[in-house]
C-alpha cells in the first residue's frame, strides 16, 4: 500500500510538472509577438540611415509585417484545427525565428520587407494557437485568467525589446536586433519538442479518443466534448462554414468588429501616444519610459482582468474593460501635471490592452474545439486590420495637428464601439 501510494504520488507530481510546461512555453511564444511589435520601430533609424528610406518607406516596412501577421492568423488558425495545436505552434515558432534571422542579412529594403511579411505569417499563427492550447489545458473556470496571464508575455516582450535596443542598436548595429529576436528559438523549440503535449480536446474532436483519454488522465483534465451544431473536424473549409453558419454567424461578426477596435487601440497607442502627448505640450522625457509605463499598466491590467473574468464572466468583463478604456482615453484629453498624466497612462494601459485579450478569452471559451483555433485566428486576423489602421489614423491626426484632443475622443469612440461589439456576442450554451 505504501509503495503504491508513493508511486501514485510520484506520478501525480510528474504529471503536474509536465502540465506546468504548457503555460510557460506558450507564454514565451507570445513574447515573440511583443518583440515583433517594437523591433522595427526600435531599429528604424538604422534602417533609414543605411538604405536612405523616406517616411513612407519606413511606414511600409512596419505595415508589411502586420499584413503578414493578419494573413498568418487567418490561415494558420484554420490549419491548427486541422493538423493540431502542437505541430502548428512549433512550426510557427521555427518559421518566424528563421525568417527573423534572415532579416539580419537583408541586402536591401525590398528583401527585408519580403522577409518581414513571411515572418509575420509564422508569428501570426502563434497567438491563436497558443491561446487555444493554454485554454484547453486550463481547468474549469480559469480560462479567463489563463488567457490574460499568458498575454502578459506580449508586453514583457515589448518592453524587453525596447530596452534591448538601447544596448544593441547603437553599439553594434541594427542587424543584431534581428539576431536577438531569433535566439529564443534555440531554447524554445527543443523544449517544445520535448515537453509540449497535444491538446486532448483536439484529439477527441478528431476521433482519437484513446489518445485523448491518455492526455486527459495524465494532466488531470476533463474531456471536452465537441459542441453541438459544429461541423465535424474534416478540414479548414468545414470550420469556416461553421463560423459563418447560422449558429455562429452573429458571434463571428461581433468578434471581428470588437477585435478590429481592440487592436486599433493597442497599436495606435503604442505607436503614437507619446507623439500625441508631446503635441499637447507635455515634456515626457524618454519615450521608452513613457511606453514602459503604458505596458506595465497592461501587465497589471491583464492579471486583474483575468481574475474578474473568471468571477463575473468573460463577456461582462470585456464590456466593462472596453467601456473603462473609452472613459480613460477621453480623460487623457484633460491637461494634468506630468505625474498625473503618467498615472492616467498607466490606468489606460490597464484597460486598453486587457480589453482585447478578453475578446480572445471569450472566443476560446465559446467555440467548440474543432473550430476554436480557426475562430481565434479569425479574431486575431480581423484585429490585425485594426492594427494597420490604428497607427495610420493616428499619424494622419498628428500630421493635421488635430491629435490633441480629438485623437483621444476618436480613440474613446473606438473603445465604446468595442464595448458594443462584445455586448452583441452571445455566450455558448452548454
Amino acid at each position: 500500500m505504501g509503495t503504491t501510494a508513493m508511486r501514485e504520488s510520484s506520478g501525480g507530481r510528474t504529471a503536474a510538472r509536465a502540465a506546468g510546461w504548457v503555460a510557460p512555453l506558450c507564454w514565451i511564444a507570445v513574447l515573440l509577438d511583443g518583440f515583433d511589435l517594437v523591433v522595427v520601430p526600435t531599429t528604424l533609424s538604422g534602417l533609414q540611415q543605411e538604405w536612405g528610406l523616406t517616411a513612407g518607406g519606413a511606414s511600409a516596412l512596419i505595415t508589411v509585417g502586420l499584413v503578414g501577421m493578419m494573413a498568418g492568423a487567418l490561415s494558420i488558425g484554420a490549419l491548427t484545427d486541422l493538423f493540431g495545436r502542437r505541430r502548428a505552434l512549433i512550426g510557427a515558432v521555427i518559421s518566424f525565428s528563421v525568417l527573423t534571422l534572415l532579416c539580419a542579412a537583408a541586402p536591401n529594403p525590398y528583401v527585408f520587407g519580403a522577409l518581414r511579411f513571411l515572418a509575420g505569417l509564422g508569428l501570426g499563427g502563434c497567438l491563436p494557437t497558443a491561446i487555444a492550447l493554454v485554454n484547453e489545458f486550463s481547468r474549469g473556470t480559469r480560462a479567463g485568467r489563463a488567457t490574460t496571464t499568458m498575454m502578459t508575455g506580449y508586453h514583457v516582450g515589448a518592453v524587453a525589446t525596447a530596452a534591448s535596443g538601447i544596448l544593441v542598436v547603437a553599439p553594434i548595429g541594427w542587424r543584431w536586433m534581428y539576431v536577438v529576436g531569433a535566439l529564443p528559438a534555440l531554447v524554445l523549440v527543443p523544449l517544445m519538442l520535448r515537453h509540449l503535449p497535444e491538446s486532448a480536446a483536439w484529439l477527441l474532436a478528431h476521433g482519437r479518443r484513446a489518445e485523448a483519454e491518455v492526455v486527459a488522465g495524465r494532466y488531470g483534465l476533463e474531456l471536452e466534448a465537441p459542441g453541438a451544431g459544429a461541423a465535424p473536424a474534416t478540414g479548414a473549409a468545414a470550420a469556416l462554414r461553421t463560423l459563418f453558419g447560422g449558429g455562429y454567424l452573429r458571434n463571428t461578426v461581433a468578434i471581428a468588429v470588437t477585435s478590429f477596435m481592440g487592436l486599433l487601440l493597442v497599436y495606435g497607442l503604442n505607436n503614437w501616444l507619446p507623439g500625441i502627448m508631446r503635441e499637447a505640450g507635455y515634456d515626457l522625457g524618454a519615450q521608452l519610459a513613457f511606453l514602459t509605463v503604458l505596458n506595465l499598466g497592461a501587465v497589471v491590467g491583464l492579471l486583474i482582468a483575468g481574475a474578474v473574468a473568471d468571477r463575473i464572466g468573460v463577456r461582462p468583463a470585456g464590456i466593462v474593460w472596453f467601456a473603462g478604456a473609452a472613459l480613460l482615453l477621453a480623460l487623457l484629453s484633460v491637461r494634468l501635471p506630468i505625474a498625473g498624466i503618467y498615472l492616467m497612462v498607466f490606468l489606460t494601459g490597464c484597460f486598453v490592452f486587457s480589453a482585447q485579450v478578453l475578446v480572445y478569452a471569450f472566443v476560446s471559451a465559446n467555440h467548440p474545439p474543432q473550430v476554436r483555433a480557426t475562430a481565434l485566428g479569425w479574431s486575431a486576423g480581423a484585429g490585425r486590420v485594426g492594427a494597420i489602421v490604428g497607427p495610420l489614423l493616428a499619424g494622419l491626426l498628428v500630421s493635421a495637428g488635430l491629435a490633441f484632443p480629438w485623437g483621444f475622443y476618436l480613440f474613446a469612440a473606438v473603445g465604446l464601439l468595442g464595448a458594443v461589439g462584445i455586448s452583441a456576442a452571445r455566450p455558448r450554451r452548454a
